[in-house]
């Protein structure tokens, strides 16, 4: 239940040391009430009057009321800890999110990391103030109680001393049961938060082909064996703390028939005898807290362990690279650079190089590696061997500041924030002011979007707002790189893949001026933007194929000239 990874949190010493002291003093106090109220109920047995047990009233009351205050400190105390270090958490798992980037993202999943971020914090929070609360519980009182029991009765101390180790000794056969059902949960509940995700992503194409009636089917199946996981998790902890209940009671039958029968014998007085039975269930009161809230913490656990994991990942280096802005002399050379996206796949490997205001087209099959080399470039991905050279400077990725400040990136599908146009627009420059926005818009043709919207600039787009066509969204993420004149690198991820040939053609007429004085990396398998391109990037199989201009290639009659003929013939993954 306790993961190492908990000691890493701020102050974590310092807490449990406080939760100790906090935890001493209750279990002294749980003491007081089980001695106080024997005295009280032994007396008035032995036929002393009402008046004169006041000072043991007024003693069981204290503790009482003293543990019950102790009690609700700690708990409070252990929420506000809990909810500061989840706060945490979330914050320095955004922060790695953000420099790993894409490839932790595609190893865990979108659905996996929104669930994580979301959900899993929440239950991590749980997991810090529910295990930090039972473990030093079930670590203090009980050896409280099990001191007093042997001072009182030496004989019912030696019976819970023996009982006790069975109890733990059967909660952890269960535990690891249990443990092993709420790591196959775990496992089916992010598979079907990644699939669900990626199905609700695609929708729109499921719906196209078909599809997506298919697909509503196979969520089904996944939900249903994730509710039957559920159900055997939930099996196994009723049937546990059942049992668990079960044993601590027949425990406490026992040490009760004993002193019943020795209470008979004459050898032991009600006094003791009394006291020692109120304190059994005090005595197994931890551990059954603890079994009982034990399965609610294996999915806390479980996230925990998640983000732990990824917090504590490699990070892709920084080395600060100081660089000035891209100017038409300077060159970013691909010095056999290697990226792998599993250990056993085949790497793709680049050796090429990008020179001044030169618009570069990057075209290959569906798989050759445009994507890849996109985010190598973009810095969004670690080499595995070989470096860069960016002017004139080494480094072994672009995960640097002073390249991401000139970029502007394009992807397939530019995210539309939940904000207004202006926001949307003015994303790479803030304080651009309503003429430089309008003169961006109409360099794009968003005229008539900004006629239709009731707030002009200040209408609301992005999810759950108006919603916008392919085609708008790549218009405003085209009106961002026409406002910013100072970035002078555009990186392209076939910005044009989801949309129709009409709109793409129309598009083409407004993005080729905001190429001029510009590098311009292009990826896309739509060929005839490549007539305009200075320079043509051909991939085949994760590697270079062949480069050179438009009309070199098609001399060559080589992979290019290939790739021409297929696209003449009809085939769409070109």
């Amino acid at each position: 239940m306790f993961d190492k990874g908990l000691l890493t949190l701020t102050d974590i010493k310092i807490t449990m040391r406080g939760l100790v002291g906090l935890y001493i003093l209750q279990a002294f106090l749980i003491v007081g009430q089980a001695v106080s109220l024997g005295l009280v109920i032994t007396h008035l047995w032995n036929g002393k009057p009402l008046k004169e047990q006041f000072i043991y009233i007024i003693g069981f009351i204290i503790s009482f009321a003293g543990r019950e205050g102790l009690q609700w400190w700690s708990n409070r105390w252990l929420d506000d800890y809990a909810r500061v270090e989840a706060k945490k958490l979330r914050k320095t798992l955004l922060e790695k999110v953000f420099i790993l980037g894409p490839e932790l993202v595609q190893k865990q999943g979108t659905g996996h990391m929104v669930t994580l971020t979301l959900d899993g914090i929440s239950e991590v929070e749980d997991y810090i103030q529910l295990t930090l609360s039972k473990m030093i519980s079930m670590m203090i009182v009980p050896i409280v109680v099990l001191a007093m029991a042997f001072y009182l009765d030496w004989v019912s101390g030696v019976i819970l001393f023996f009982i006790y180790p069975l109890i733990v000794l059967f909660m952890i056969i269960l535990g690891y049961a249990a443990k092993a059902k709420a790591d196959k949960q775990f496992v089916s509940f992010q598979r079907l938060s990644n699939h669900f995700i990626d199905s609700l992503r695609g929708i729109d194409t499921l719906k196209y082909f078909g599809l997506s009636k298919r697909y509503a089917n196979s969520i089904y199946k996944t939900s249903e064996r994730f509710r039957k996981t559920t159900m055997s998790v939930l099996r196994v902890a009723i049937l546990s703390t059942f049992a668990l209940d079960f044993f601590t009671t027949l425990s406490i039958a026992v040490v009760a028939v004993f002193l019943g029968l020795r209470l008979i014998n004459g050898e032991i007085t009600l006094f003791p005898a009394l006291t020692v039975l109120i304190l059994s269930p005090e005595y197994f009161l931890p551990i059954r807290a603890f079994a009982n809230d034990y399965h609610a913490t294996l999915n806390g656990k479980n996230s925990f362990h998640s983000i732990q994991e990824i917090i504590n990942s490699a990070e892709v280096k920084e080395s600060k690279l100081e660089l000035h802005q891209w100017q038409p002399t300077d060159s970013l050379k691909l010095d056999n650079i290697e990226f792998a996206y599993d250990d056993n796949a085949e790497p793709v490997k680049f050796n090429t190089e990008f020179t001044g205001y030169q618009k570069v087209g990057i075209i290959g099959m569906s798989g050759a590696g445009k994507t890849t080399l996109i985010n190598l470039l973009s810095g969004f991905l670690p080499l595995k061997n070989g470096k860069f050279e960016i002017q004139g400077k080494e480094t072994t990725d672009l995960n640097e500041d002073a390249w991401r400040n000139q970029i502007i990136y394009i992807p397939q599908s530019p995210y539309i924030f939940d904000n207004t146009l202006r926001y949307n627009i003015a994303f790479y420059t803030p304080d651009a002011s309503d003429e430089e926005i309008i003169e961006a818009i109409k360099a794009v043709g968003l005229e008539d979007l900004l006629e239709e919207l009731p707030d002009k600039l200040d209408t609301l787009i992005g999810n759950g707002q108006r919603t916008l066509s392919g085609g708008q969204a790549q218009r405003i993420a085209l009106a961002r790189a026409f406002l910013d004149k100072q970035r002078k690198v555009l990186i392209f991820d076939e910005p044009t893949a989801h949309l129709d040939i009409e709109t793409e053609l129309e598009l083409k007429e407004r993005m080729l001026p905001l190429m001029k004085d510009r590098l311009v990396i292009f990826a896309t398998h739509r060929l005839h933007w490549m007539k305009d391109m200075d320079k043509i990037v051909v991939l085949k199989d994760g590697k270079i194929a062949e480069e050179g201009q438009y009309d070199e290639l098609l001399a060559h009659q080589a992979y290019f000239y290939e790739l021409l003929n297929r696209a003449k013939g009809g085939e769409k993954n070109v």
